[in-house]
């Protein structure tokens, strides 16, 4: 389904049609249509939570059609004076707000409308925020400052291990996990991994600027990583970077990031390892106590915060972990062809000569023109040069052609008659090789495109008599003789007609004769 929330929340924040594009996949002349018929049915912002993509869909095209009133203002500076006090947080500010509106009648803005609005007023006023946030909401990913440390066996060379840390800002759960690279290889199985070990998807996922999973951020384009966007798709989940230069859009992973390095990394500075495997398994076991062990200033660990107050709102995981794909570009070729990593796959004709984007994972390749799927295939492999093609992506023209075979010949032509049947025998036997009979074959179809079956098999027929060795020339001939004596037949039958109609005799008393009875 469109995602209209997304639009309208990032045309509301100031982003680009591009980047709403990189952002979504849908293509730019649907969201400007929505946009503007937004704006043209005053659809206020920010939307509120009862404004489902659903709910969006059947007010703008207006199958469902919902009067909406204005929303009460919030007093920021009231606000931002409260959370001065002691013990006072957000989410009792928004209920007494709340509150106040049902008082008057009055239409409140939701929860997490209601924190957006004052995060912007305190990030212009370069205020501090004290805001807890919303269970669930946030995932906070990034790569460790500090590294880990593997032994080569056969060098004794130190080897660097990078460290993955995903932490949730409310429980302040965390998952960590060692890699030898920081690629995109490396960050996407990292995720991957984290919503395993958390049991369930955040509906936001905030990582830093690194270029393997955004390729730009600025206040007016958003482009992330093809695959990382294509990553967040099958998790369900929305990638919103931290701005550059703005650490505490990430504060909580930043304050994970150094206790990990201090309970984990650090600890493990005495303890050998050979392997990537074998620093996996004893950091796990360092996370585990890290993530069991008590809060200082409160009761519980992080891991029993996470599950009384947190693991209830995550998104269940899809049924299938997301596959490392690699986003290509490809030019369809004169042949309806593409090629991609030396092998070749069919898209339909009408795309010759468009560039395409092409999604490539060990298994599948899938063909995309503005973001609509065109076509897919089972990945090929082995030696260069090999080809799948889907019949339903040739023009007429070539099904007709790759349809030739012996079989299909003759049950073509037992659809014709007899004598077509035996001269279609008759050729394929006669011919040097098969390829030359089913060509043959191929031409002689093609007459059917000026003349009847009937007169085909009539022809057959003709040939027949006169040789045991009919070819496709004969049967020309003969269907053009008896075109001509079917002509040179129907000019005499209008002749006589013409006699017929219009002849007379005349009588005897005509020249002066006399009738018989006189």
């Amino acid at each position: 389904m469109f995602q209209y929330r997304k639009v309208l929340e990032m045309r509301s924040d100031g982003f680009s049609l591009r980047s709403i594009r990189a952002a979504t996949g849908h293509s730019r002349q649907k969201i400007t249509e929505v946009i503007r018929l937004a704006e043209k049915k005053e659809v206020t912002l920010p939307l509120t939570d009862e404004m489902t993509d659903k709910w969006l869909e059947e007010f703008l095209y207006p199958e469902k059609t919902m009067e909406g009133s204005g929303y009460r203002p919030i007093d920021f500076e009231y606000i931002h004076k409260e959370l001065g006090k002691k013990n006072v947080t957000l989410t009792l500010l928004h209920h007494e707000y709340e509150v106040q509106c049902r008082a008057e009648n009055a239409i409140p803005y939701a929860y997490r409308s209601f924190i957006r609005h004052y995060r912007k007023y305190a990030e212009q006023h370069k205020a501090t925020m004290r805001i807890k946030r919303k269970p669930g909401e946030i995932l906070e990913v990034d790569w460790a400052g500090s590294t880990g440390t593997l032994i080569d066996r056969d060098t004794g060379e130190k080897v660097k291990v990078y460290v993955f840390v995903a932490t949730f800002p409310s429980s302040q759960l965390s998952y960590v996990e060692g890699f030898l690279s920081m690629n995109l290889t490396s960050w996407i199985t990292a995720h991957r991994h984290a919503y395993d070990y958390f049991g369930g998807v955040s509906e936001v996922l905030v990582p830093d600027n690194l270029k393997t999973g955004v390729q730009e951020n600025t206040r007016k384009q958003l482009v992330l990583n093809p695959t990382y966007k294509d990553m967040a798709n099958h998790y369900g989940t929305f990638v919103m970077p931290a701005r550059v230069k703005y650490p505490k859009d990430k504060a909580s992973v930043e304050g994970s990031v150094r206790t990990i390095s201090t309970w984990i990394i650090a600890a493990m500075r005495h303890t050998q390892c050979f392997t990537l495997k074998e620093w996996n398994d004893v950091a796990k076991e360092k996370l585990e106590e890290f993530n069991h062990r008590d809060f200082t200033k409160r009761e519980g660990s992080r891991w029993s915060a996470f599950l009384e107050e947190e693991k209830s709102y995550l998104s269940p995981l899809p049924p299938t972990p997301y596959q490392m794909s690699e986003w290509l570009t490809a030019k369809v070729q004169p042949d309806y062809h593409i090629s991609v990593k030396s092998q070749f796959y069919s898209v339909p004709y009408e795309y010759i000569s468009q560039q395409v984007d092409v999604r490539v994972t060990d298994h599948l390749i899938e063909v995309f023109y503005n973001h609509l799927r065109i076509a897919s295939h089972s990945r090929l492999y082995g030696k260069y040069g090999r080809q799948s093609t889907n019949r339903d992506h040739m023009p007429e023209n070539h099904k007709l052609y790759t349809d030739q075979t012996p079989q299909n010949a003759i049950a073509w032509a037992k659809d014709i008659g007899r004598s077509t049947l035996q001269v279609v025998e008759l050729i394929l036997k006669n011919a040097a090789v098969e390829r030359q009979g089913v060509q043959s074959i191929f031409t002689l179809k093609k007459v059917l495109r000026k003349h009847t079956k009937y007169e085909l098999e009539k022809a057959c027929q003709t040939v027949l008599d006169v040789t045991e060795r009919p070819t496709v020339s004969l049967v020309k001939t003969a269907l053009k003789n008896n075109q001509k004596q079917i002509k040179e037949e129907q000019m005499k039958k209008a002749v006589d007609k013409l006699t017929q109609n219009h002849g007379f005799t005349r009588g005897a008393s005509y020249y002066g004769g006399r009738l018989n009875d006189e």
